[in-house]
């Protein structure tokens, strides 16, 4: 008899253990596979951009830019699907600014001090990441995007090396 009342509460209690896997909702995925993307000029794929030597009293002041230099980053060679594109900048955040790429750490690195990157016009910032503006592709010609690197002090200025990394990624529209 307590075999039978085991075995029927088991039967019971598995029965119950379904229902408590029941569905609470629906994910649906949504995406679109494109043809190849652009192609990274490679000049422009993996770059130096020379800040220079400035001064710190150029840096007086929390905001104060100095030393802008201009970068480009060229597509060529994109499918006719990809219509329009913008890039995005990641790498380490200042920490008195998190839109600023932080200075690469070390010893002799100088302090208060990050770098911006800029729009073509060289005044509007491209927070990191956050994406620049966005520009039409074409199939049959390059597509520039033109960026500025600046200095931007962040707290007091200590000299040193000012060196920094980013990577960037091509978003398509």
């Amino acid at each position: 008899m307590n075999k039978k009342l085991i075995v029927c509460t088991l039967l019971a209690s598995s029965a119950f253990s379904a229902l408590s896997h029941a569905a609470d909702g629906t994910i649906n995925f949504t995406g679109t596979i494109t043809d190849a993307a652009c192609t990274v000029t490679p000049g422009t794929a993996n770059q130096t951009v020379t800040m220079g030597t400035v001064s710190s009293t150029a840096l007086a002041n929390v905001g104060d830019t100095a030393a802008p230099t201009r970068f480009d980053i060229v597509l060529t060679n994109c499918p006719a699907t990809a219509t329009s594109a913008v890039v995005k900048f990641d790498g380490p955040t200042d920490g008195n600014n998190s839109s600023l790429i932080a200075l690469t750490s070390g010893a002799g690195t100088a302090e208060g001090v990050a770098i911006g990157v800029y729009e073509g016009d060289a005044a509007t910032l491209i927070p990191v990441g956050s994406p620049s503006v966005s520009k039409p592709l074409s199939p049959v010609a390059d597509t520039t995007f033109n960026f500025f690197a600046k200095y931007v002090a962040t707290a007091p200025v200590v000299a040193g090396s000012g060196n920094a990394v980013s990577d960037f990624t091509v978003i398509y529209n």
